[in-house]
């Protein structure tokens, strides 16, 4: 297309992410009048605000307030979907989301399969989750991969604000379920968002930075943290190839396979606790897919098997820290 014939770019400006997502959630009513949000006190904007402002403009028979009972919640979202609407089910935090396991394992995950195709499970289910400062053991977690264990639902996991209102707006319009960790500990992340958001496909890692000398994947809440330490190994004259993930189902096994191929050292740091955690999916996957060889070392860091703690010291001695990726990662680099 011509220049002067191409359409001007839209508007960006840096906002937060938790703004991101309620303007994503907002553009999408707009656009479609079978989009609404079913949920604890969403009424009142959200715990969070990302919902704030929205009752004024699509009343409370699209931005439904929910009685305290999440079983409740998932199936009449469910339900709803099946005679063509688009819910948006908020979990509030994801930690109460274990109260509907069966209306989500059982029936969201699984319909479309068991009618064959004739049933359209269009569901969004946000779930706020990770480590929050002083929440404890039942605020707190992060179980992202039990989901990418789970056939039948799409995993997101966004770390900025652009992606995760991309992100979000291609949850919304997909057929199928999507549950959408959104990561707590960034609510108040700015960065730059389009006026007009774009979905963002599914299971296409972003590149952070490019290097050569170790790949790191992460996803969620720890990627500023991978950032800062990839920053650090920089400074030392450490080429890093961080790859955020920003979805773990699908995800980006070819972003990771051509990396790790070319660093032949490849670390994966996630908050989530580190045994069973998908980061060691993703190394068997590479070692699988590359062969035993192809690796010079290889590492996955996470949080270990303990209840976050209510005390804030406890707290941060089991976080996932910028100097415990730096660790991991300069043994990698000496082996």
């Amino acid at each position: 297309m011509d220049a002067a014939l191409a359409p001007p770019p839209a508007a960006v400006e840096p906002i937060t992410l938790v703004e991101a997502t309620r303007r994503a959630v907002a553009q999408e009513m707009r656009r479609d009048a079978s989009v609404w949000v079913l949920g604890e006190d969403v009424a009142r904007g959200g715990i969070f605000g990302q919902y704030r402002g929205l009752i004024e403009e699509f009343g409370p028979e699209r931005i439904v307030s929910t009685p305290i009972s999440e079983a409740t919640i998932m199936g009449a979202g469910l339900g709803a979907a099946l005679v063509g609407t688009r819910p948006i089910i908020e979990m509030r935090i994801f930690d109460f989301a274990l109260c509907a396991m069966d209306e989500l394992v059982n029936q969201i995950a699984k319909i479309r399969y068991m009618f064959g195709g004739q049933a359209k499970p269009a569901v969004v289910i946000r779930a706020p989750h990770g480590l929050w400062r002083s929440s404890a053991a039942q605020h707190s977690q992060s179980l992202e991969t039990w989901f990418a264990h789970l056939p039948g639902v799409v995993v997101a996991v966004p770390a900025t604000p652009a992606d995760a209102a991309g992100l979000l707006v291609a949850a919304i319009r997909s057929d199928d379920p999507v549950l959408f960790f959104d990561p707590k500990a960034l609510f108040a992340a700015t960065g730059p968002v389009p006026s007009a958001i774009d979905p963002l496909p599914f299971g296409v890692a972003r590149h952070e930075q490019w290097g050569d000398d170790l790949t790191l994947v992460c996803w969620s809440s720890i990627v500023p943290d991978c950032v800062r330490a990839a920053e650090a190994l920089a400074r030392d004259g450490v080429g890093v190839d961080l790859i955020d993930l920003r979805t773990l189902w699908p995800w980006d096994e070819a972003a990771v396979l051509a990396s790790a191929a070319r660093t032949r050292r490849l670390l994966v740091v996630h908050e989530a606790v580190r045994a069973g955690g998908f980061g060691g999916e993703i190394l068997a996957r590479v070692v699988e897919r590359l062969g035993p060889g192809a690796l010079k070392a290889a590492r996955r860091l996470g949080a270990p098997r303990l209840p976050v703690p209510f005390s804030p010291p406890l707290e941060d001695a089991m976080r996932v820290t910028e100097a415990k990726i730096l660790a991991a990662a300069k043994s990698l680099l000496a082996a």
